[in-house]
């Protein structure tokens, strides 16, 4: 597919005011926050559960890796559960589910336990991935939808930091206490977040698909930069909706969605879809595979074990460098927030990427100088490892980070979005999964610098893969992604196709009363 026949940037509208959005958006994606400190933790905490409960490095690849995997349990509800009861409540239920969580590993008094209260932790993150950049990109208007849909990757990398300045003040604490201390006390995050999101409105999207139509008008209201923008997506969400545009009042009768209405959003993503429709899937899957197939979390979840092999030796020393890698990615996921707008998702992602590649090869090179050389310290070696890994978390942070989230939760058409963006997040913590829970095994295999040279491999692969099929979407509104992915008119009408009968039968519903 050839690059030249992506489209144009849409300049977006100017600013007007996004405070209410802003708040809104803050309060989703703070959700975030649990998956980030659960990651940052869980880096420091390692060391000393090896020690205190006796564990093999199988054992401990495992225990870091598996909350991702248990946490597509909770990506998947989530579709269904946020349809059901609301993005606002499903934010809610996803806090109260990681305090649970964050209380039975706190509490653990062996390995078993602790696998268990990962568990039910990775419940949590799993909805709090999914239902944070769909809550944000519902609510965002379009000229501020990247700079508010990055939210959540901010607030993971302020998880990360939190939990690595958590394992610096506990490290001193009693061996048995202090990584218990450490990964208890990330309950108390999710109570203020589940008592805080009570106070946010509702989705417009979600008012509108339950036939909500004037506490849709209120939202939209406070979240368009103008009131025409506020009437015309209320427009594009009603047609989206299948609901007919002259139908109107403050709540309409919905018809409700047939037995065959969850087979129907599964054929039009998965078993047939369009020409566009498969472009936008590939699309959403690839961006999430790749964030994590270039070994994020083998940087950020094993930096002590990486530093180690730089040279670092003392645990005091080890996790004070982390803390640095940890405040590198929050300072430039900042910056990438009020890029996105700028300058637009497609050159900073490809930027972002680019130096990524340069800073893993750096980072292999310096690992594998360090390994042939165990008996002596080589200065530049150790120079040239800790500034690629710095190096190579700000460009992630300023690229693909945060714009994976933003991409995948804003391309899916709205029939299929909670669908598409639930496959997203799947794909995305299998892949972190699988990396966390083989780095170990394919540092012992490899070298941990062959490790990273493959990782630099994976990353070329993303550049190009991004370079080709990836579209810019500054500044579109929701509704209208599916044409940069060369939807026609006649492919916009399609998912609509349900509606024809749906319409109908409000028709016949309206004569009668």
């Amino acid at each position: 597919m050839a690059s030249a026949a992506l489209p144009e940037a849409v300049e977006p509208k100017k600013k007007g005011n996004v405070r209410f959005a802003f708040a809104c958006a803050i309060l989703a994606s703070m959700t975030s926050i649990l998956l980030g400190y659960d990651i940052g933790v869980m880096s420091g905490a390692s060391l000393y559960i090896k020690k205190d409960l006796n564990i093999s490095d199988g054992k401990l690849e495992v225990l870091m890796g598996i909350l991702n995997v248990y946490s597509l349990i909770g990506s998947f509800a989530a579709g269904r559960t946020s349809d059901w009861i609301g993005r606002r409540y499903t934010i809610v239920f996803a806090a109260v589910i990681f305090f649970a969580g964050a209380f039975l590993m706190g509490f653990a008094v062996n390995y078993w336990m602790l696998m268990f209260g990962r568990f039910v932790a990775g419940i949590g993150v799993g909805y709090a991935l999914m239902i944070a950049p769909v809550y944000t990109a519902e609510v965002s208007p379009a000229s501020a939808r990247g700079f508010l849909t990055s939210f959540p990757e901010v607030f993971i990398n302020f998880g990360i930091l939190l939990g690595y300045v958590s394992n610096y003040a506990f490290s001193r604490l009693p061996l048995r206490l202090g990584w218990r201390v450490m990964l208890g006390i990330g309950a108390a995050p999710s109570v203020v977040l589940a008592l805080m999101v009570l106070g946010m409105p509702e989705s417009p999207r979600w008012l509108v698909m339950k036939g909500r139509l004037a506490d849709a008008k209120v939202v939209l209201g406070k979240t368009s930069d103008t009131p025409e923008e506020a009437t015309e997506r209320l427009a594009d969400i009603k047609a989206a909706a299948g609901i007919p545009a002259e139908l109107d009042g403050d709540v309409v009768t919905v018809p409700k969605k047939e037995n065959s209405e969850e087979a129907r959003v599964w054929k039009e993503l998965i078993l047939s879809p369009t020409p566009a429709m498969r472009r936008i899937l590939l699309s959403g899957l690839g961006i999430h595979f790749f964030q994590q197939a270039s070994g994020i979390d083998a940087v950020v979840l094993y930096s002590p074990r990486v530093f180690k092999s730089a040279g670092i030796t003392s645990d005091n020393k080890l996790l004070g460098t982390t803390c640095a890698v940890g405040v590198t990615k929050t300072l430039f996921i900042l910056v990438a927030t009020f890029l996105l707008d700028k300058v637009g998702r497609r050159p900073l992602l490809l930027s972002s990427v680019g130096g990524m590649i340069f800073s893993l090869v750096g980072l292999a090179m310096g690992l594998t100088v360090i390994g042939h050389y165990p008996d002596a310290k080589v200065p530049w070696a150790i120079g040239v490892a800790i500034a690629s890994t710095m190096a190579y978390v700000a460009f992630f942070s300023i690229g693909l980070g945060p714009i994976t989230w933003v991409y995948s939760s804003e391309i899916f058409p709205l029939q299929v979005r909670a669908l598409g963006c639930a496959l997203g997040v799947a794909t995305n913590r299998v892949t972190s999964g699988v990396i966390s829970m083989t780095f170990i095994s394919l540092s012992n295999a490899i070298t941990i610098g062959g490790a990273f040279f493959l990782y630099a491999g994976i990353a070329v692969l993303a550049w190009v893969f991004f370079f080709t099929f990836l579209p810019e979407t500054r500044g579109r509104t929701l509704e209208a992604m599916s044409k940069l992915f060369g939807a026609t008119d006649e492919d916009d009408l399609k998912p609509r196709d349900g509606a024809t009968k749906d319409k109908k039968q409000l028709e016949m519903a309206g004569a009668a009363n």
